[in-house]
């Protein structure tokens, strides 16, 4: 699949990847520079590989309530939140955000290939329900606007109210046919991110973005620059943290669960958080080398764990990491990810690994 913007990142001479079947740009000039623009200055993210999933009807809080970790009565219209999917066994189907749009709509954003699969669940336990889903997923366009100077550049091409937008916070704006802007991101600065219908609208707003951005530096920023900026604030990735049959709990995903609702898996994870489990640590490399997906990590030579993901951070120019570590190897200082047989020694620390404005 390709992103209706497919043409114009072939103009901006993108270098394409294939993630979870789609087509999308890793980067058009380096990911380093595209990481670092975002970090001190703006970039625009074509994430149109994310799903667009609406919920509507009068039991469309029921069921959010009984499929994910958070109680909607908690968030109000105008708002969204974070949170997670799971099966009856407390493993994350999907994790993402929503957002609640109207009185009886929520917009939900799937994450790249799990459309379908989030839109199967929500259908199949809402069968005998007052709902209608609408899965726009491939058609409409969603662009990220992140960086400090991204409330400079937004305000020059939308009318919204940026400077009232708490974080999770939505409205709708007059872009296309509809135009949904939220105050939500994936690489941790301040960011929006603009829900665009039809998909040619979308492609029009991105260009007048970069139109926008050029008094502040502004680089259209691909994949590759998304998953180290994501990795440096301690992110998750779906396909990273969660494959396998992973839980909120493990992961690290506490604040995300509401408990004072009843949802599917509830049961499997309060045994769970009561006993030991695998923990989601984080880990700053000391010495040199670049951690990567399924490498050992070991505690004075015997395994642990294992990465879920790592990259070298160009902020803090040494690799870091995230792994599951074992039951009775969770309370060390330091650990060695063992990289092509060579044990490169890393400290744990509390995420995120960057901090807002240490770059």
């Amino acid at each position: 699949m390709r992103s209706p913007l497919h043409e114009l990142h072939e103009e901006l001479d993108a270098t394409f990847t294939e993630f979870e079947g789609h087509t999308m740009p890793l980067q058009y000039s380096s990911i380093r520079d595209e990481h670092l623009a975002v970090r001190h200055h703006v970039g625009v993210f074509d994430v149109s590989h994310m799903g667009n999933l609406y919920l509507r009807g009068a039991d469309a809080a029921s069921l959010v309530s009984r499929l994910t970790t958070c109680n909607p009565d908690k968030i109000k219209v105008g708002m969204g939140f974070y949170t997670a999917i799971l099966r009856e066994d407390g493993t994350i189907i999907d994790d993402e955000v929503f957002l609640h749009t109207g009185s009886d709509e929520y917009l939900f954003v799937p994450n790249a290939g799990r459309h379908d699969t989030v839109a199967a669940w929500f259908a199949r336990h809402g069968e005998d329900m007052d709902i209608e889903l609408e899965n726009r997923s491939s058609q409409d366009v969603i662009l990220a606007v992140q960086g400090p100077s991204s409330p400079d550049v937004l305000n020059q091409v939308v009318d919204a109210p940026l400077d009232d937008l708490k974080l999770f916070a939505c409205t709708d704006v007059d872009r296309g046919d509809r135009c949904i802007l939220s105050r939500t991101g994936y690489t941790g600065e301040r960011g929006y991110e603009l829900y665009v219908t039809p998909g040619a609208a979308g492609r029009e707003l991105f260009t007048e973005l970069l139109e926008a951005g050029e008094p502040y530096d502004i680089r259209p920023v691909g994949l590759g620059a998304r998953d180290t900026l994501r990795l440096e604030k301690g992110f998750a990735l779906a396909g990273n943290e969660f494959a396998g049959g992973r839980t909120p709990v493990e992961a690290g995903m506490g604040w995300a669960i509401h408990w004072d609702h009843d949802f599917i898996g509830r049961d499997v994870l309060e045994k769970q958080k009561a006993g030991e489990h695998d923990h989601l640590l984080f880990l700053r490399c000391t010495g040199r080398g670049i951690p990567r997906h399924g490498h050992r990590v070991e505690l004075d030579g015997e395994p642990a764990g294992v990465v879920t993901s790592g990259t070298f951070s160009p902020c803090l120019k040494t690799g870091i990491a995230m792994a599951y570590v074992t039951p009775g190897f969770q309370d060390a200082d330091m650990y060695d990810v063992v990289v092509n047989d060579r044990c490169i020694p890393a400290r744990s620390v509390k995420p995120p690994f960057v901090e807002k404005g240490d770059c």
